[in-house]
């Protein structure tokens, strides 16, 4: 991509405002959404996750390329724990704590019914934001929860290439 001008700064989330669920990621990856500046777009993530959404009504395309490609979101908002692409694709919790107060305002502003979250550190940063890192709650791929009087959460593995090439 050494063609391309590279956004390079935090990625906002990006949706349907009026979203009843809400997909939380990890953080923006180095060559996709660092490079396109919208959230799993232009990587393997977003070419596994948004076919996904298509099948599934949320998406208005089965792909996304670039912030101008005309993907529309139905009912659903996206967004990750951390806002700039960090280094070896792993964020410090240093960086999270300081991206935290952006998931918080989004999570009050859609007031999601549920909330999907894409891996390990997603589901850690919602337990914290709800109060509830010791409520027994696990982490796993189809685990559902409820998040005290508030919005389900749908655990996920994240869709990168880690996690989808395994074969299984």
């Amino acid at each position: 991509y050494m063609e391309w001008d590279y956004w390079g700064k935090p990625v906002p989330g990006f949706g349907d405002p009026n979203a009843r669920v809400l997909v939380v990621g990890l953080a923006p990856g180095a060559h996709g959404s660092n490079r396109t500046g919208r959230q799993f777009t232009g990587d393997a993530s977003g070419n596994f996750l948004f076919p996904a959404l298509y099948r599934a009504g949320f998406a208005s395309q089965p792909e996304s390329i670039s912030r101008e490609d005309d993907l529309k979101l139905k009912d659903m908002y996206i967004t990750a724990s951390g806002r700039c692409a960090p280094p070896k694709n792993k964020p410090t919790a240093e960086e999270l704590d300081n991206c935290q107060p952006f998931l918080e305002r989004e999570i009050e502003l859609l007031h999601p019914r549920v909330i999907v979250v894409l891996g390990r550190i997603a589901f850690e940063r919602i337990l914290r934001i709800y109060s509830e890192p010791k409520s027994g709650k696990k982490f796993a791929h189809g685990e559902v929860h409820r998040l005290g009087t508030g919005p389900w959460l749908v655990c996920s593995y994240h869709p990168s290439q880690q996690n989808t090439l395994t074969g299984k």
